[in-house]
């Protein structure tokens, strides 16, 4: 009996662990409506879980997170296609806390080139 307590533990354990990753990985944390903003790369980063950008706009700074780093890759932005200084705009969702300037890309346009992190989910008007 012991054994199967433990083993029920484990599982609940690895299942609220699960739900948390799920909730960070989701869109819930973010508007459904999409905005773009352009601005000048101060850091970027490729690495897991989620490659960012800090991004300097007229609205002061922004952190911009992409897909996972698999997902941006097969967007085709990959590292050198844009650096520190570079001008670019994004599209995406905003964060629901309006204090908090936090966007979640849906596409990074670089020099006039797409990168669709996400084409299912662009919004165009």
């Amino acid at each position: 009996m012991p054994k199967f307590t433990l083993s029920l533990s484990a599982l609940a354990g690895a299942t609220l662990i699960a739900g948390a990753a799920m909730a960070h990985h989701g869109w819930s944390w973010a508007e459904a409506d999409q905005i773009d903003l352009t601005g000048t790369i101060t850091a970027i980063s490729f690495a897991p879980p989620h490659p960012t950008l800090e991004l300097e706009t007229a609205e002061g700074p922004w952190r911009i997170e992409l897909g996972n780093p698999n997902q941006t890759q097969r967007s085709g932005f990959v590292e050198g296609i844009a650096t520190v200084g570079d001008e670019i705009t994004v599209r995406g969702n905003r964060s629901l806390d309006p204090d908090e300037k936090r966007l979640k890309a849906v596409r990074v346009i670089v020099e006039g080139t797409n990168y669709d992190i996400y084409p299912s989910r662009i919004v165009t008007n």
